[in-house]
């Protein structure tokens, strides 16, 4: 079976040594190499304002927190996204208001958002979904005009861009994650990108405590509560590691993605998503819409290709019950969209005939 996720580890005789030496060395809680890994992602970006963290859940809690969301606020954000989205705006004590999607690719509606903006918004959560990218512009305009501003979870969308410019470095807050079965992973782990060194040395005492690492515990003290939320170098050394294959892995995404793009247009029974002007996805995920969706998902899974729609839509859980509402686009999007294999993992051949399976019908 061609499963639709897959972690992506790097050899084994070069992992395992770099591995063996820093567990070994007496220093694997934060320490030097987490500052390397900082320093190879950031450059890989291109922000010089990120920070290495435990999960990408934290990143999104630090972003809340840096935005200035409190108990009682409102966040809009998209109900097209895996959990940790919206319930890290419940971590701050605020509450979700949900903004529909473009039933075209399930990308939250920047109308949609404009409508929904009152003076109790205090941030907008755009989720770059399966590593296609938000209309940023129309966002920026809706921020600007507002002054509400962005955090994009880019959980997704590691390598994506937007008018050549990388993702997280597009808008004030963004947040990647290095989970087990993302682009990159360093088994788990996160990063958040800011907007400037003020902001980034708030974030680094609020990811240990409230302390400034640069000072002695004895000489610090705290002034806002912080957190946990550290990598250790044992995290950070599987990243160092990755960081020198990610632009080949990275590259088999996306031409796996766009060889589908090609090769699925005007497919029977297939509409291929739409993506925005500028927007370069890094298809974490390959997405469109099918006809029958639960009988293409059967027809594939019987010729040895995984293919599923992977997320539940976030809006149906209990403790959103106070937000529901009628999300028209949301309901469009919701009952066809599915995935199939797009990763480092797919081969040309194996490309070549998931497209014939697509194309044979269901």
């Amino acid at each position: 079976m061609i499963p639709l996720v897959k972690p992506y580890m790097p050899p084994r005789e070069v992992l395992m040594p770099a591995l063996e030496q820093i567990l070994y060395s007496g220093y694997i809680a934060t320490g030097q190499a987490v500052d390397d890994f900082e320093m190879e992602f950031r450059r890989f970006i291109g922000n010089p304002n990120m920070l290495s963290l435990h999960s990408g859940t934290d990143a999104l809690h630090l972003a809340f927190i840096l935005a200035g969301v409190k108990p009682g606020d409102e966040v809009i954000s998209t109900p097209m996204t895996a959990e940790p989205t919206n319930t890290s705006i419940a971590m701050v004590g605020a509450k979700v208001v949900w903004g529909d999607v473009d039933p075209a690719n399930g990308l939250l509606d920047p109308a949609s958002v404009h409508s929904l903006i009152t003076e109790r918004t205090k941030a907008i959560v755009l989720v770059d979904y399966a590593g296609m990218v938000c209309d940023i512009d129309a966002f920026r305009h809706i921020s600007a005009e507002t002054g509400v501003p962005l955090i994009e979870d880019a959980a997704h969308a590691l390598g994506s861009k937007y008018k050549g410019r990388m993702t997280g470095c597009n808008v004030p807050y963004t947040i990647f994650s290095l989970q087990a079965i993302k682009h990159m992973t360093t088994v788990d782990g996160g990063f958040l990108a800011v907007r400037s060194e003020a902001e980034l040395d708030r974030a680094r005492r609020l990811r240990w405590f409230g302390l400034d690492k640069k000072r002695s515990r004895l000489e610090n003290d705290i002034t806002e509560v912080g957190y946990k939320y550290a990598m250790n170098n044992v995290n950070a050394t599987i990243g160092l590691v990755q960081m020198r294959y990610i632009e080949d892995v990275i590259g088999k995404y996306i031409a796996n993605g766009k060889f589908y793009d090609e090769a699925l247009a005007g497919a029977d029974g297939v509409t291929l998503p739409f993506y925005y002007p500028g927007a370069e996805a890094s298809y974490w995920l390959y997405t469109m819409k099918v006809e029958r969706r639960d009988d293409f998902i059967r027809m594939m899974e019987a010729n040895g290709v995984l293919a599923s729609p992977l997320h539940h839509r976030s809006d149906t859980h209990s403790i959103f019950k106070d937000s529901r509402r009628d999300l028209p686009g949301m309901e469009q999007w919701y009952e066809s969209f599915v995935h199939i294999p797009c990763g480092w993992w797919v081969t040309p051949e194996d490309r070549i005939r998931i497209v014939e399976l697509v194309k044979k019908g269901w």
